[in-house]
């Protein structure tokens, strides 16, 4: 029986939960994730799990956070002048918006707190800082 690696393009589908029992994301639904073993498209933590299955394999796998999103770094918290931010943008925590990096570079960001003078907005991926646990199967090596 062959079994995935590095180099193998691989059909997987997927749930992904936090450590409190929560989905963040799934295939369910929807058409396999397909990528490229070893490639890098998806986190290090997720390449490894899969790696060594064979199809038709299912099995549950436990990622730390720095083998996921990395840890959180408080230099990519901003606090930016409220009065910089357009009127017509209606602020609540959990926004997601777009800033432009000096370089040009769309950075998302989300609102984390407001007040009368300044929006903390935070460049961390949602999932930095967090343990992350897959549901996985192997649905075909191409």
């Amino acid at each position: 029986m062959s079994v995935a690696k590095s180099g193998d393009t691989v059909r997987i589908h997927y749930t992904g939960t936090l450590s409190d029992g929560s989905v963040f994301d799934s295939s369910e639904g929807r058409d396999p994730l397909e990528f490229t073993l070893g490639s890098g498209q998806v986190i290090a933590g997720f390449d490894s799990g899969v790696d060594g299955m064979a199809v038709g394999e299912k099995k549950t796998i436990e990622i730390p956070s720095d083998q996921a999103y990395g840890p959180v770094h408080e230099e990519a918290r901003q606090e930016v002048p409220r009065s910089q931010i357009p009127a017509e943008i209606p602020l609540e925590v959990g926004l997601q918006l777009q800033m432009q990096s000096p370089t040009g570079q769309v950075v998302p960001v989300t609102v984390i707190s407001i007040s009368e003078e300044v929006v903390m907005l935070d460049a961390n991926h949602a999932l930095a800082g967090k343990d992350l646990t897959f549901a996985l199967e192997l649905v075909s090596i191409g």
